[in-house]
């Protein structure tokens, strides 16, 4: 089954409605964004998820300070890395380990060789200039075709009510990532255009 995660979430009441509503996961951006949120504020959420839902911090270039405080918060079972981290830094990290690799050409999936050793999933991205998520672009899937699915992925970039199926039918993703589609503006989500997406997602993965 697809699992999905809804990414950049920094309000109470949006990660209610996830959780209400059956997202897989839930996203928390701790590296400079639109969509930044602090660690305490991430931490005053913990009582309110559930005790088999995935939480991701979402982070870029960090330093082992900031993953230590990560580890030590207890909050999270996965960390998404979107920089350009040595693989040093993944090995023998004690949670999940998401390495989102931006998509521009095939070349892009040269990447995956240098993590393939360390990441446990790879997140496939639109790379948008110097943007590292959230641009609500999608790329080109049929570089995907090329990928030999050796390791699973996530497929990110742009995922909408209107080529969600598509998604599915043409590439299997093992997981989907959502962020600025399902929002009003940055940071805020739009809690109609959540229960259209999970509405879509349950009738197609009863198929």
């Amino acid at each position: 089954m697809i699992e999905v995660k809804i990414c950049g979430i920094t309000r109470e009441e949006d990660l209610k409605k996830a959780i209400e509503l059956g997202f897989d996961a839930v996203g928390f951006i701790l590296c400079e964004s639109k969509r930044q949120i602090t660690l305490p504020k991430v931490k005053s959420f913990l009582n309110l998820i559930p005790p088999f839902m995935s939480v991701v911090a979402v982070v870029k270039d960090p330093s082992i300070e900031t993953l230590t405080e990560i580890v030590r918060a207890k909050v999270f079972t996965h960390v998404q890395f979107h920089g350009m981290e040595p693989p040093e830094m993944l090995v023998d990290f004690p949670l999940k380990r998401i390495k989102a690799i931006p998509i521009e050409g095939e070349e892009s999936l040269n990447l995956t060789s240098v993590y393939f050793n360390v990441a446990d999933y790879f997140l496939f991205d639109t790379k948008v200039g110097n943007s590292f998520g959230g641009t609500g672009k999608s790329f080109n899937w049929s570089i995907l075709k090329k990928y030999d699915r050796s390791k699973p992925f996530i497929l990110s970039g742009g995922i909408n009510v209107n080529n969600l199926e598509m998604a599915i039918k043409e590439l299997s993703p093992h997981g989907i990532d959502v962020n600025s589609s399902l929002e009003r503006e940055p940071g805020v989500k739009d809690h109609k255009k959540m229960e259209e997406f999970m509405g879509l997602l349950r009738s197609l993965r009863g198929r």
